[in-house]
């Protein structure tokens, strides 16, 4: 999984206010930004390549435990990233789930984190694969763009991030994604308090996407990946062409869901799609469709 060390790469441009840093080691994939006076700048990139140099061979050394499901006791992490996790996956303990739902977001965060000490930067942000940690100052705002179907590439969302909400964090579950789900979302992206809060209840959501119809096809998750967390449990492997009152009965069981995490104050806003169809929770002017965004 670790094979060769860490790297860190400038992306674009020769000054450094026109530059990302892309940071990759194993399966950790990481696109960097921050905005600020230079100093700052310079303090925050040299603080994300330090901390990251160590991130996936602490997560390797309790492997084993990350990918136990939760249950009445609260494991007992080491690291930093793994107490993440579990923190972020422990209020859907009631069902099956493994620390490994939020380990992109509890990167994302980690980094963030270090970039953000004695520094003062007016926006940041860390995205792991399209899980995003983020900083705003006040007054200040970012943009991202909600992609659905990754195979066919097309603006279906805008999140408008401003320093007045709460979120700091932006997460997308599918089962298109890298990550194998339970449900039938071509996309499910959340905001909340932090990036591995929205990692976890992004795959809750997106599992809740579900019906059963002949067009979905199922295999136990070990048949797909060796060493996936979910053992022999069935997981989407593809998802055919549905009747419009099977993808209407499957993103109202994913809403439902979606607006049980926001009354538990879990979750900030979501955005779900299916085969072309949208629902949404926490207002338009956090995930507001690309007609309105750009009307």
């Amino acid at each position: 999984m670790i094979g060769q060390p860490p790297t860190a790469a400038w992306l674009n441009g020769r000054d450094l206010s026109s530059r990302r840093l892309h940071l990759q080691h194993g399966p950790i994939d990481l696109i960097v930004e921050a905005f600020g006076p230079t100093a700052d700048m310079q303090r925050a990139y040299e603080q994300a390549v330090a901390r990251f140099q160590d991130i996936l061979t602490v997560l390797v050394s309790e492997l084993s435990d990350l990918r136990r499901p939760l249950g009445e006791a609260h494991p007992l992490l080491r690291g930093p990233v793994a107490r993440r996790m579990a923190a972020a996956c422990w209020p859907y303990r009631d069902v099956y789930i493994t620390p490994m739902a939020a380990v992109a977001g509890s990167v994302a965060d980690e980094i963030l984190q270090a970039m953000l000490c004695d520094t003062t930067l007016a926006r940041a942000y860390v995205n792991n694969g399209g899980d995003i940690a983020f900083h705003l100052a006040p007054a200040e705002s970012l943009r991202a763009a909600v992609v659905c179907n990754p195979d066919l590439p097309h603006l279906d969302a805008v999140a408008t991030l401003s320093s007045e909400h709460p979120s700091r964090g932006i997460a997308t579950s599918g089962w298109r994604g890298r990550s194998f789900s339970r449900g039938i979302a071509d996309a499910v992206t959340i905001l909340a308090t932090n990036a591995a809060m929205a990692d976890a209840a992004a795959t809750m959501v997106a599992n809740a996407v579900n019906i059963d119809h002949p067009a979905i096809e199922r295999r136990p998750a070990c048949r797909l990946r060796d060493e996936s967390d979910l053992g022999d449990i069935p997981v989407t492997a593809n998802v055919g062409t549905l009747p419009l009152f099977a993808v209407e009965e499957a993103l109202s069981a994913g809403l439902r869901r979606a607006q049980d995490l926001r009354r538990a104050g879990l979750i900030h806003a979501a955005f779900l799609s299916l085969q072309g169809e949208h629902r949404s929770t926490g207002g338009e002017t956090l995930l507001a469709s690309e007609r309105k965004a750009m009307g």
